[in-house]
């Protein structure tokens, strides 16, 4: 069935994360805060009723308020993920810094300068490669990377030179240091290109055309981007899609999921075998696209409280109730009426 929807007439599903993907952080924090500290943290971002469920998920709006909570609460905008915190006004400065560059590439350049001046253990580097323009995060002397912090600040970067150029910038590549973890469908929600890992260093690439582009921010605008922070730099928006956030954006626009794999392959111009060795290279499948929105659009519903099960279980496809529940319990460890009750 073709789609129905405009991306306009789409209501917004963000994609949620698993609990393992901000563990690493969560850890940070129990070395960094006081225990009372973060269980008030914790609760006050639904969070709390996460811990141990290895298959809960964590939505967008939490991590933004987690993070919110955690830098004002702590006074370091980097929230303990490096060897010395980063003061409040740390990203108003930064901000303020790149917005005065001639050209984007001279942004990434202050960029790398800013965090070079405040960075102990890793230093940052911006270099031509080829047809590429590459910002890698190198160590100083033996630094142990953190993976979350590691992730965060290539997004910053990713983020920063996006808002500036006034559209989300398609990325080459983006490789990590560190082996592949777990939870790694979890990065192509945050960045819109193919994902390394275990690489000589973590580093973001984008394409060198984009050096030249103006940066043509206004105060306002720098006002209004630090108060929403990290909500427009930390996820992708999809514009630059994946080819799994493209998939997903075609069943989000389908009729109560009624796109199968076929028609995703004829939408892509692709055959089907196509399509299927595709997304097996990226770690992934067309089931587990539809069952990943499945399960976002259900968290959202769930959360907002305003639907039925029996509505919500329609709305995304399923026949009855009861499979609705058991699909749920499976994609998240809980059933829908237990997650609906934490988060009240």
């Amino acid at each position: 069935m073709t789609a129905t929807l405009t991306p306009a007439q789409t209501p917004p599903v963000l994609s949620t994360v698993s609990f393992a993907f901000v563990e690493d952080w969560l850890t940070a924090l129990r070395a960094y805060c006081p225990p009372q500290q973060l269980a008030g943290f914790l609760e006050q971002t639904g969070l709390a009723a996460a811990e141990g469920q290895p298959r809960a998920r964590v939505t967008h709006d939490q991590i933004v308020r987690l993070y919110q909570l955690v830098a004002v609460g702590t006074g370091d905008e980097m929230m303990g993920l490096w060897s010395r915190p980063m003061r409040s006004g740390a990203l108003k400065h930064l901000c303020v810094s790149v917005r005065g560059a001639s050209s984007l590439g001279a942004a990434l350049y202050r960029f790398t300068t800013f965090w070079n001046l405040l960075l102990d253990d890793h230093r940052l580097t911006l270099e031509e490669e080829g047809e590429g323009l590459r910002l890698s995060i190198l160590p100083r002397g033996a630094a142990v990377p953190q993976r979350f912090g590691q992730m965060l600040l290539l997004k910053l970067a990713h983020g920063i030179a996006s808002w500036l150029a006034g559209r989300e910038l398609p990325l080459r590549e983006v490789g990590f240091v560190f082996a592949r973890p777990g939870f790694a469908e979890d990065y192509p929600i945050l960045f819109p290109a193919p994902i390394r890992f275990s690489r000589p260093c973590s580093s973001i690439s984008f394409d060198g055309s984009i050096g030249a582009l103006p940066v043509a921010r206004s105060e306002a605008e720098m006002q209004d981007f630090l108060v929403r922070a990290p909500r427009d730099w930390i996820f992708t928006s999809y514009r630059e899609h994946a080819l799994p956030l493209r998939l997903r954006e075609l069943l989000l626009l389908s009729d109560r999921m009624q796109f199968h794999l076929d028609d995703a392959a004829r939408a892509l111009n692709l055959t089907p075998r196509t399509l299927m060795r595709r997304l097996e290279g990226e770690g992934t499948s067309f089931q587990d696209i539809k069952d990943g929105l499945r399960r976002d659009i259900a968290i959202r519903d769930l959360t907002q409280g305003g639907k039925s099960l029996e509505g919500i279980s329609q709305d995304i496809g399923f026949a009855s109730v009861a499979n609705f529940h058991r699909a749920f319990k499976r994609w998240t460890g809980m059933t829908p009426g237990a997650f609906r009750r934490d988060r009240r």
